[in-house]
């Protein structure tokens, strides 16, 4: 299907987001939570696809939700951790292998790396292989 889950206390960027996915990848469906504890639920029933995931974020952090959704099963290479962090401390905080991505989510040059991803979920939703 396609289903991507934002969890991002930020309701402007995940809107903006939402929007950018939907007018550029109309296959896939978007499902914004901005709250951390509110979003475990739908992680947990098993059909998020891909899980972006905010690491600044009250209550419960970013690390906690993936560490979550990891438990509940949610393969770590469907799970790409946002941050206004530099990458050199998201790479300290979210060791290679510990999920597909940490990026910073406002750096422009990150948006061809979501886009591939974005591109990759698009293909394998529409059923097609490449």
């Amino acid at each position: 299907m396609g289903k991507i889950l934002i969890v991002d206390d930020d309701k402007a960027f995940s809107q903006f987001l939402k929007r950018y996915i939907n007018q550029h990848y109309p296959i896939l469906k978007v499902q914004i939570c901005t709250s951390p504890v509110r979003a475990l639920p739908i992680i947990s029933r098993g059909d998020v696809d891909l899980l972006l995931v905010d690491y600044e974020m009250p209550v419960l952090d970013g690390d906690k939700v993936v560490k979550y959704a990891c438990e509940v099963g949610l393969d770590k290479s469907r799970i790409i951790v946002l941050s206004s962090r530099d990458a050199d401390y998201l790479h300290e905080h979210f060791p290679l292998g510990t999920c597909l991505a940490v990026m910073n989510k406002y750096e422009a040059r990150q948006k061809a790396v979501l886009d591939m991803v974005f591109s990759s979920l698009q293909r394998k939703a529409s059923g097609k292989q490449g």
